[in-house]
């Protein structure tokens, strides 16, 4: 069902784009925005605007919002190479392949951690939406390393307060070109949707707050090793992060990385693990911690290095 909302614009939104201003205002891509004024859901003072026209601050908006597409239904589906780390009567941790993401989403035919986990016979949490069942956190499809589910009720309530709250101690490992000045530091800069709408991420002014720590482990000719440590959750934040500092992830073409050095490295996607998970477990409270080795694609790419 459609959803039609009246509103004028904001101050901050004076001068900008109406596609622009659209996906400000209601939390869309660019793209969707524009396709929504091109199918007529959009009304700039009473009368239909094209997504290049400017808005003035105050100007009456009537948007048309169409529903929402409908979130896939999980199916049980075997994951080659997902590995099962711990698992108890109310958490498993599992250390997810490449091209797999936590729970299946609109427009993704692949395999996910929730739909291997049903395969398997897990019983997971049902709090919160269908088809996110049990997921308190997620990985990037082609970000490998460790992922907690919940399988009791009380652990899927307690692991989400406890990332909302940032007492997760979630560090990752993270090959990136060049070498960061200084060696150690901290990426304190806000993230939103990029404002070309084309999937991305980027720094922005009024984004939300995230808080990125690294430190340089091994320097190569070309690459460093990092380690990192989120204080905050965003969407592809390491990536984000480590391109605005110019560096970013080997293998990360989205983001700006070099093909050249990704290839001669045999590198497929961004180098991105998550190597290490911490948390005081959600019944037995005690603090409990669980580690990954590197895949193959991403050791083989540090050992090159290690041989220049």
């Amino acid at each position: 069902m459609s959803d039609t909302r009246s509103l004028p614009v904001p101050d901050g939104l004076e001068g900008d784009r109406l596609d622009a201003a659209i996906a400000r205002m209601f939390g869309l891509s660019r793209t969707r925005a524009a396709e929504i004024i091109g199918d007529g859901g959009v009304l700039l003072d009473g009368a239909e605007a094209a997504k290049s026209d400017r808005v003035s601050a105050g100007a009456w908006l009537e948007v048309t919002l169409p529903p929402p597409p409908t979130a896939p239904v999980p199916r049980a589906e075997a994951v080659p190479g997902m590995r099962i780390v711990h698992e108890d009567a109310d958490i498993i941790v599992v250390d997810k392949p490449v091209g797999v993401v936590a729970h299946p989403t609109v427009g993704w035919t692949g395999p996910s951690v929730l739909e291997g986990l049903l395969a398997s016979g897990v019983q997971l949490a049902t709090s919160g939406a269908a088809e996110r069942q049990g997921i308190v956190h997620r990985l990037d499809a082609n970000t490998t390393g460790l992922m907690v589910v919940a399988k009791s009720e009380t652990a899927y309530s307690v692991l989400k307060r406890a990332f909302k709250e940032r007492t997760v101690d979630k560090r990752y490992h993270t090959l990136v070109q060049g070498h960061p000045d200084p060696l150690r530091g901290t990426v304190d800069a806000p993230i939103d949707r990029h404002p070309a709408g084309d999937g991305r991420w980027a720094v922005v002014a009024g984004g939300r707050p995230s808080v990125t720590h690294y430190d340089t482990q091994e320097a190569f000719r070309a690459a460093s090793l990092l380690e990192i440590k989120l204080e905050t959750g965003r969407t592809h934040q390491i990536r984000v992060h480590m391109a605005a500092l110019r560096h970013p992830c080997v293998g990360d073409h989205l983001y700006g990385a070099d093909p050249t050095l990704a290839e001669r490295l045999g590198v497929r996607r961004q180098w991105l693990h998550a190597v290490r998970l911490g948390f005081d477990h959600p019944t037995e409270h005690r603090p409990v911690e669980f580690s990954s080795p590197y895949p193959d694609d991403l050791s083989a790419a540090v050992e090159l290095l290690r041989e220049d």
